[in-house]
């Protein structure tokens, strides 16, 4: 398929630090029946900006097809509501039924869930949380912001990185770093959820420190499903599923070169071309990186690509490429056949890590 060709591309909001407010990352993108558009986004709280530190679920609305976002005045989740002090890494999911609903991940030290919310009337608040995956002995779950994936018969699914909690020396219980892929699958009404029988694992995992990372599925214009993971082993992995994820292919090297950072791959409705967006230089013995220590291991530059079939992808386009930044935890929304909204965490050495800052784009094709 032909390279992507871009008209326009420009900034439509930024979220960095601020006071009292050390870390704005991981949101998602939906649009509301009155026409507006919502991003929900981890907005942080206090003076740490560490993924456990305390966080919120925050919100900013636009009236004028993306060009602008203003905030809510108002935030659209609580971790106190939770009694705990961490919430985060949100997608938004208008489910089957028509109901918009806010997906999120809340944390019990050393454990972690999945929470829901339903939209209001209005759609600009949300109202009780529900369960969609329990604390589990011994599991740490991970589940990326714009994550939720609908199938085409209506289940919802939730791709979940699995991470054994270990004691190490000092008494303290931990995830570890390496981890495995569970998927949970609900109703048409985002309701029963369940974990599906068979747990993704990293082939040969003796050959890596990281096993299979942040997953993320998308539905193929086929109707298979193709799940994709970060490692560390210089490319994205895949396994495919005809199942509705039941049942997953070996996880295989991908074509996507990448370093351990998240990838993202959505279908545009309008157009059903596939678009993917990751970082594409690996980590590689030798590679000289130094930036690393708060750039989260060479997150730069950040890519675009397209497919017919979500398999063959086009030769890529570079989005951002500052060496002193680094850009991570996209998401997209398509407004129609030619414009698309994206945003990541786009931190720089000013910030302190590529995490702080989150930056809003509106793409126009050609």
């Amino acid at each position: 398929m032909d390279k992507i060709k871009i008209k326009d591309f420009t900034i439509s909001a930024e979220l960095p630090r601020g006071e009292n407010n050390p870390r704005n990352s991981e949101g998602d993108f939906a649009l509301l029946r009155d026409g507006s558009i919502l991003f929900a986004y981890s907005k942080y709280t206090g003076d740490d900006a560490d993924d456990d530190a305390a966080c919120n679920i925050a919100g900013m609305i636009s009236t004028d097809g993306g060009k602008t976002f203003e905030h809510l005045p108002y935030l659209l989740a609580t971790a106190e509501s939770h009694k705990t002090k961490n919430i985060m890494s949100v997608s938004l999911c208008r489910i089957p039924d028509g109901t918009l609903c806010l997906f999120y991940l809340a944390k019990y030290d050393p454990r972690s869930v999945v929470f829901l919310r339903r939209a209001t009337e209005d759609e600009k608040h949300f109202g009780e949380a529900e369960l969609c995956v329990p604390l589990k002995r011994g599991i740490y779950y991970v589940m990326n912001n714009s994550r939720v994936c609908v199938t085409n018969s209506g289940r919802i699914l939730l791709p979940l990185a699995c991470h054994k909690i270990v004691t190490g020396k000092d008494k303290i219980r931990t995830p570890e770093y390496f981890g495995k892929t569970a998927v949970f699958s609900g109703d048409e009404h985002a309701q029963n959820f369940e974990e599906l029988p068979n747990i993704i694992s990293m082939p040969y995992p003796g050959h890596s420190n990281t096993g299979l990372q942040e997953p993320g599925i998308e539905v193929l214009p086929d109707g298979r499903l193709y799940g994709y993971f970060r490692t560390d082993r210089m490319f994205q992995y895949e396994s495919f599923s005809s199942d509705e994820g039941r049942t997953w292919t070996k996880p295989v090297q991908s074509r996507f070169t990448s370093p351990d950072s998240p990838m993202l791959i959505r279908r545009n409705p309008h157009s059903n071309i596939c678009y993917a967006v990751w970082n594409p230089i690996p980590n590689y013995n030798g590679r000289i990186n130094p930036n690393s220590k708060w750039v989260n291991a060479g997150r730069t530059p950040l890519v675009m690509a397209q497919s017919d079939d979500g398999i063959n992808f086009s030769e890529f386009i570079v989005l951002e490429d500052e060496p002193t930044h680094g850009y991570c935890y996209p998401a997209l929304y398509f407004l129609n056949e030619k414009e698309i909204l994206l945003s990541y965490c786009c931190g720089g050495e000013e910030d302190g890590m590529c995490l702080t800052r989150t930056r809003i784009r509106k793409i126009t094709l050609e």
